[in-house]
């Protein structure tokens, strides 16, 4: 005999009562996610990326690089990515509003841990993608790779060296992938 189990879709509005106790709350399509806070590896790893991206993102006038607190909403979801590169808000109103109509990350990056592996590879990508992010990059410190999902295309994993051509870029950046590790 079959059971059927019914599981609770959360609303936005339900995630954002949860209490304020260190751990990240993320909301994907309806699913709710829970992640303690991360580890100094973890931390370590988007620092470098920050070092190598700050500039190259503001010389080609790409925006700015976003950290957690700093959410992507879609399809009744929110989400705080490790890392994302947009342009800044066109009409920041300085509330909670303001993700809604906040411009599309051009990169959103993801930082494995034992906590979210099967999350980030599966449901966030889903969402990022159908989000219209042109790039994901999932770190992977175990296996000192980078797996970079676009759409439309099979996910690609770089071991030595990363090239990063975003649209409206004069030229790529590049850099080593045992940088990060």
């Amino acid at each position: 005999m079959a059971v059927s189990i019914a599981v609770k879709k959360w609303t936005l509005a339900e995630v954002h009562r949860l209490p304020d106790d260190g751990n990240k709350y993320e909301l994907v399509r309806g699913e709710l996610f829970v992640t303690p806070p991360p580890g100094n590896e973890h931390e370590t790893i988007l620092a470098k990326l920050t070092e190598l991206l700050g500039p190259y993102v503001r010389a080609q006038r790409l925006g700015h690089v976003y950290h957690p607190r700093s959410v992507v909403r879609f399809d009744r979801s929110e989400v705080e990515p490790d890392l994302m590169v947009r342009q800044p808000h066109p009409k920041p109103r300085g509330n909670d509003r303001d993700w809604n109509t906040a411009p599309i990350p051009i990169l959103v990056v993801e930082v494995l841990s034992a906590y979210t592996r099967h999350r980030d590879f599966n449901e966030k990508k889903e969402l990022y993608l159908d989000a219209g992010i042109d790039e994901y990059w999932i770190v992977d410190s175990e296996d000192a790779t980078i797996a970079i999902a676009k759409p439309g295309q099979a996910v690609r994993i770089e071991r030595v060296r990363m090239t990063w051509a975003p649209v409206g870029a004069e030229f790529p950046l590049k850099f080593e992938v045992a940088a990060l590790f």
